[in-house]
């Protein structure tokens, strides 16, 4: 055996174990240094933070990680443009891990009426928050589209207080105005309601095909105080990967009673009126030259007790307020489709005693009507009123247009 050709050898071998060391624990320190949940400190970090979780994560869970972050940036925050959407992003997730991130757009798709869930296969795409992505071959959301179709519909029509909401269903149509078929897009559509020239609502959802059931524009959602000559328009933009399609249409009718009204003082409620007997000096058109039965309270007293039994839907509590044969028996009265059987809560804006009478008087109501499906109305009521044995019955009741 020859020595002095041994010692090298034992020398580089053990050289050669010291580096593959090094490098397993540069390799491991490096692996150590990857981020689990986001930095949103500066966009670089947002992203390289992003980067580090996905790549922890299958082929497929990496997909749906990006369409979660996509539902996120496109829904869940309020910014207008893709820097801007990208940093409230940031703020949106910042700290969160993988799983929170997926529970959170779950949340935001459930909220938005998206149909997409964390657990699905992919569906929307190659998503990339981070910037735009050229047209593929094998793009879904390059849609070979002419122009873009709009139907409106009323939606909700009662027969007492006349349609509750509009339906807006866009359609990608072809050159010759035939819907365009395709599926498993994720396209980003945008409705915009205007009137007298002012926004007033913006709603987002995703196209993934071309039987996209719309938006429901619930009256009850917009607010009474800025619809101009109760009409409205819709403007709705549907973007592709290469052009963004967009059609408004103008001077659509809303139903007035059916707006949001503005939220009135708790303190000065009708509603809350106390049913203590009124001084007849503190109400003038109370007092009367003839003798006549007493009256018990102010007839507002009344109406608030009718109105407070159906926001606490004490039906028979409202029903025996009343002496109105045109409301016939209980059981038609608390009929929840024809009578007032359906009604959750009402909240009182304002009341008012017109006519006063020892035997009659009249008392106009405003107030808002939420039903057991969670619709909202705004109506005015003209209630008339009797004297029975000295106490105010309900008698007549009239909505007013």
């Amino acid at each position: 055996m020859n020595t002095e050709e041994t010692i090298p050898t034992i020398a580089k071998v053990h050289k050669n174990k010291i580096i593959s060391i090094f490098l397993f624990s540069l390799l491991f320190f490096v692996m150590g240094c990857k981020k689990d949940k986001v930095d949103a400190t500066t966009t670089k970090s947002l992203q390289s933070s992003i980067n580090d979780m996905a790549s922890s994560l299958s082929t497929l869970q990496q997909v749906k990680f990006n369409e979660a972050l996509y539902i996120l940036k496109t829904f869940g925050v309020d910014a207008e443009g893709d820097q801007s959407e990208l940093m409230a992003l940031g703020q949106l997730i910042n700290g969160k891990k993988v799983p929170e991130i997926f529970a959170l757009a779950d949340q935001i798709a459930q909220k938005n009426d998206i149909d997409w869930t964390s657990s699905g296969p992919p569906s929307l795409g190659e998503m990339n928050i981070f910037g735009n992505v050229e047209a593929k071959e094998s793009d879904p959301n390059d849609i070979q589209a002419s122009s873009l179709s709009l139907n409106v519909n009323s939606l909700g029509n009662d027969q007492v207080l006349g349609p509750q909401s509009i339906q807006v269903v866009p359609r990608l149509i072809d050159a010759s105005g035939k819907p365009v078929a395709f599926s498993g897009a994720g396209l980003e559509v945008v409705l915009e309601v205007f009137s007298g020239g002012n926004r007033i609502l913006t709603s987002k959802n995703l196209m993934q095909d071309n039987n996209f059931k719309g938006f429901n524009i619930r009256f009850a959602s917009l607010p009474a105080q800025k619809i101009v000559d109760q009409k409205i328009d819709i403007t709705v933009s549907v973007k592709t990967t290469k052009k963004t399609f967009k059609m408004t249409k103008v001077g659509l009718d809303v139903n007035p009673k059916a707006l949001l009204m503005p939220a009135g003082d708790p303190a000065e409620n009708p509603a809350n009126i106390s049913e203590t007997p009124v001084n007849p000096t503190d109400m003038p058109e109370m007092a009367t030259p003839e003798k006549t039965p007493a009256t018990a309270a102010d007839p507002k007293a009344s109406v608030s007790k009718f109105l407070n039994n159906l926001a606490a839907q004490n039906l028979r509590g409202a029903y025996d307020t009343a002496d109105n044969p045109s409301w016939g028996s209980f059981e038609k009265f608390s009929n929840p489709t024809s009578g007032f059987g359906g009604v959750k809560n009402i909240n009182v804006k304002n009341m008012t005693t017109t006519n006063t009478s020892a035997n009659a008087a009249s008392v106009n109501a405003t107030y808002d009507v939420t039903d057991k499906e969670g619709r909202t109305t705004a109506i005015q009521v003209t209630f008339g009123l009797k004297n029975v044995n000295g106490e105010w019955k309900i008698s007549s009741y009239k909505i007013n247009q």
